[in-house]
């Protein structure tokens, strides 16, 4: 008879050798651009998921999970194959009809162009039209095109999300929200709770700031505050903070080596980066991939970033980011079982890689590392830190209004949804609605067809982030970049890697569960570090 030893020895062997050709092939696919690699991947892809829907398997783990005299390492192990598993417990048809329907919706996307007064425009010439017009007519229909999309993914959409329902239920939820929260190890009283509490205890901070920004959009257009609309924010979702020339730090990156700022940041905590580079992809070439990501292409020390520098301060804050991801990834315990050597959560390695990527607006960070001079770094302080808390609260409020409809969404697709999209906006965003209602704008968000029940990990990652800040600011050292600093991050927060969930790693390090006192206490009040 199969031990649990055996069992788990086997699968992390397989595991691991399927883990590697697909990260392998994706490294490939996005470094080179070449068909024969992105065949390649959907191919290991394919073996790697397959891996995680036999049912034999899956019998197993339940057995093994129930049995006694199981370590906890052992039973972590089983808990995360076991979520793993449980949503591809699903006929093969199912999986397929679900993937089709996915697929098909994302080529709608992709192919759909808004059109005004006979031009087609691109998400990029979207955003530059509200960014920089003055003309509210132009603004008016660039917005309203940009949603158009919504009408043609609408019926396709909610099909989708009856289906991801459908599938959901013969796995014995109620609803695909339901399931993906639990099998993201998220407790859904909880995360709303937070997000709940975060509302309360940022508003007035929130109005005031936002009643100020209507008030300078006001004076920008001619209008009075009332009759702002959505088409007056600078996205059409109204995620974004407007760019102020104030807090635009490019003229500070000419000739600069946003490489070795790098290196000397993470070094100035002990933790040492510059062996990655070797085999990561830093700078803009032909046919790679435009954007950044970290990927740990083997669980054994093997991580690489890809990223297209150049220099100014989207790049090296970028940079910053992702560099933050390959040090929780470079750092995990190399002892522990393969299933182990991850992250928490999607939302812990989030935390690290943005409390990294924001240092390239803290005024320590520009007089240490960019070598801005001091009386520079103080002029610059106090309009970088408004432009930071005005961004945090907008993507704050943003992102609980996508969260909250996308519960609602599940619940009951057939409710009047465009009405219930504004009233959320409302509430939530302070946003006041266009005339009419009727259209399905949300549907214009790629999100729900793409990534659905992931978006709260985004401003849980956030939470984390200005939880973490404020434990080492009070706790370690004020000044962040030091040893100390450094060593609790590797010790307690890299290298235990997944033996615990993400609730228990913050509340290990800080002392407190997650909660929004942290966020708001960096994002609402009025301090300024020098």
């Amino acid at each position: 008879m199969e031990t649990l030893q055996t069992f788990l020895k086997d699968f992390n062997d397989r595991m691991q050798e399927l883990y590697k050709e697909a990260t392998g092939a994706s490294w490939m696919a996005q470094t080179t651009g070449e068909p024969e690699w992105a065949a390649k991947l959907s191919e290991a892809g394919t073996r790697y998921s397959l891996l995680f829907s036999s049912k034999d398997t899956y019998e197993k783990t339940k057995q093994f999970l129930a049995t006694e005299n199981v370590t906890e390492i052992e039973k972590r192990q089983l808990q995360l194959l076991l979520n793993e598993m449980e949503g591809n417990q699903l006929p093969e048809e199912v999986i397929a009809d679900l993937s089709k329907r996915s697929s098909e919706l994302n080529l709608l996307f992709n192919t759909f162009s808004p059109e005004v007064d006979g031009k087609k425009y691109s998400a990029n010439e979207i955003r530059d039209v509200l960014v920089n017009s003055k003309d509210q007519e132009l603004r008016k229909k660039v917005w309203f095109a940009s949603k158009e999309v919504g009408k043609v993914v609408e019926k396709d959409l909610l099909e989708l999300v009856k289906k991801r329902n459908e599938a959901a239920q013969l796995l014995g939820y109620d609803n695909h929200h339901q399931m993906g929260f639990a099998l993201q190890e998220l407790d859904r009283d909880e995360v709303f709770g937070i997000f709940n509490e975060l509302i309360e205890q940022s508003d007035e901070a929130y109005r005031s700031m936002k009643k100020e920004l209507d008030e300078r959009l006001a004076t920008k257009f001619g209008i009075s505050p009332e009759e702002i609309r959505p088409w007056h924010y600078v996205d059409p979702f109204f995620q974004e903070a407007p760019p102020t020339d104030s807090a635009n730090l490019d003229p500070f990156y000419k000739g600069k080596d946003i490489v070795q700022i790098t290196t000397d940041t993470f070094h100035s905590m002990g933790i040492e980066i510059d062996d990655l580079y070797a085999k990561s992809d830093l700078f803009p070439r032909e046919k790679k991939n435009p954007t950044a990501f970290c990927t740990d292409i083997d669980r054994e020390g093997d991580v690489r970033v890809l990223c297209n520098l150049t220099e100014d301060a989207y790049w090296m804050e970028t940079n910053l980011h992702e560099f933050g991801h390959a040090a929780y990834f470079k750092y995990v315990d190399s002892n522990l079982p393969f299933d182990l050597r991850t992250v928490s959560h999607t939302l812990t390695t989030e935390s690290i890689a943005m409390l990294f990527g924001k240092m390239g607006k803290d005024p320590r960070w520009l007089k240490r590392f960019l070598q801005v001079d001091e009386a520079t770094v103080d002029e610059l302080a106090p309009e970088l830190q408004k432009y930071q808390q005005l961004q945090m609260l907008i993507a704050g409020r943003w992102i609980i209004t996508f969260v909250f409809f996308e519960k609602e969404l599940y619940e009951n697709p057939d409710q009047d949804l465009n009405a219930l999209w504004w009233k959320i906006v409302n509430e939530v965003q302070l946003v006041t609605p266009p005339d009419s209602t009727d259209n399905p704008d949300w549907a214009a968000k790629i999100h729900f067809t793409l990534a659905p029940v992931y978006y709260q990990n985004y401003l849980l990652g956030e939470l984390m982030a200005a939880q973490l800040l404020r434990h080492i600011e009070t706790k370690i050292s004020p000044d962040f970049f030091t040893k100390e600093t450094g060593e609790m991050l590797i010790n307690e927060f890299f290298k235990p890697a997944a033996l615990y969930d993400w609730n228990e790693k913050i509340s290990r390090v800080s002392g407190e569960k997650l909660n929004p006192t942290h966020f708001v206490d960096v994002y609402c009040k009025t301090q300024v570090k020098s």
